[in-house]
């Protein structure tokens, strides 16, 4: 299931995002406020492509992360902490594995090369000569009374620094390039895919009418990395093709129907088409247009064809779900968890269906129970809403305003939490569950 999910991990994508970050050398355009999703599917895709290379590069590998961001643009990028963000853009317009392989092979580069902490320092280290420089400036108008001396020297200064910036910059990409290279050949895979990437970004700048300047751009210029790349494609072999090839199809085919109009994906997938990927984009269709007895059927068909993938078990337990049937869509739910045991989103969706469900007391438990447990591996605003809802129906209010409060918290309703834990306190709940609640208290005095 694809889902946008703006209230999961909002603080710390805030962070993140408007902290400091390095972004990749892919890049051509800067969209407005991207949006975080969520996909099991696609998440591990990409968490298999990047993992070996995390491990020959001598990277430790947190599959919490590795975070997708629905944006068009060709990028990617890494964060502080080593957070790896990939655009669906990137994804939808790249040919094969070996294209993605390539880019988060650059991005590698950046985290082994200590490259996020390296560039703040240096801005660090620039911020202070642009304060001596307005001081400088300052003195300059003083001594001669005039603002336009102050000015010039001023813009000079900043105009000198941001070259160098730049300039220190272009050098690190250079040395991405460069790791990306050793480590696709450590895999024994062919650098074509960036190659091939680079050829895609050349013909979108050209349509765009976007033009690199010597100065101002954050990576060499894609004629000197086509060079690069040419020169290593001669000098390494390795495959082009992988195992996840299919896998990467499926992926593209389900974000595409997910993400772009009806229309787009029909003419990229036309009904004519009976190819195993282009029913998985069918079917999504089918769902967009709220024909979920027809888009139940196509997942039917994909599911006789490969039993054993849990993603489309997941996917037809999300059309019955949205079709009002939460009993059918429980089944589909265990089916997926019988084949990945250990998917998070499953385990919430399975939870979310569960709760709507006439479920007794003791199944109710075991529900709060998993619930529980995702919220230690990876806590979420949507499973301390489940829970929430979970623990109501089983009858026990503090618990639910505990876990309504943690909820409201995440979100960003601060004093909403407040209410929930005032009423919670006033119901006389349990030593341990009153010590949470008062430790929420404290930490909602801090927002």
């Amino acid at each position: 299931m694809v889902a946008q999910i703006n209230r999961l991990k909002i603080k710390l994508i805030s962070r993140l995002l408007f902290g400091f970050i390095l972004s990749a050398v892919f890049a051509f355009s800067a969209n407005a406020a991207p949006s975080l999703l969520t996909d099991d599917e696609t998440e591990t895709l990409i968490k298999e492509i990047v993992k070996p290379i995390f491990k020959v590069a001598n990277v430790s590998f947190d599959e919490n992360r590795i975070h997708l961001l629905n944006d068009m643009s060709l990028n990617a990028f890494v964060s502080d902490g080593n957070h790896l963000f990939v655009h669906t853009g990137t994804i939808l317009k790249a040919e094969n594995v070996n294209e993605i392989s390539g880019i988060l092979a650059h991005e590698t580069g950046h985290i082994a090369g200590g490259h996020i902490m390296r560039q703040k320092l240096k801005i660090q280290d620039l911020q202070t000569l642009s304060a001596i420089s307005l001081i400088a400036a300052g003195g300059a108008a003083v001594a001669s009374g005039r603002g336009d001396a102050a000015m010039a020297i001023a813009l000079g200064s900043h105009g000198s620094l941001l070259n160098s910036l730049m300039a220190y910059q272009m050098t690190e990409e250079r040395s991405a390039d460069e790791s990306a290279v050793k480590y696709l050949k450590a895999l024994h895979q062919s650098p074509a895919g960036l190659k091939n990437f680079m050829k895609t970004i050349q013909k979108t700048n050209r349509l765009s009418g976007y033009e690199e300047t010597p100065y101002f751009r954050t990576h060499p210029m894609s004629t000197e990395r086509m060079a690069f790349f040419e020169k290593a494609l001669k000098q390494n072999g390795g495959k082009t093709t992988s195992p996840l090839d299919k896998d990467f199809e499926f992926v593209k085919a389900k974000l595409f129907a997910f993400l772009m109009p009806q229309e787009q994906t029909l003419k990229k997938y036309p009904l004519s088409d009976k190819t195993d990927t282009a029913v998985y984009a069918h079917a999504v269709v089918k769902f967009k247009q709220k024909k979920f007895a027809e888009a139940v059927l196509l997942m039917n068909n994909l599911i006789e064809r490969y039993p054993s993938n849990p993603y489309f078990y997941q996917l037809k337990g999300q059309f019955l779900f949205e079709s009002g049937k939460p009993g059918e869509a429980l089944k589909a739910y265990q089916k997926a968890l019988e084949f990945k045991p250990n998917s998070n989103e499953t385990m919430l969706l399975y939870a979310e269906s569960a709760i709507e469900t006439n479920l007794s007391k003791t199944e109710l438990q075991n529900v709060i129970d998993i619930l529980n447990k995702l919220q230690i591996r990876q806590e979420t605003p949507r499973g301390w809403e489940l829970l929430a809802k979970a623990y109501y129906q089983k009858g026990v209010e503090a618990q639910s305003l505990y876990a309504s409060a943690k909820y409201s918290f995440l979100i960003g309703n601060v004093e909403i939490a407040k209410k929930q834990i005032k009423k919670a306190l006033s119901l006389n709940p349990s030593e341990s569950l009153k010590l949470k609640l008062k430790d929420l208290e404290e930490e909602l005095k801090e927002e």
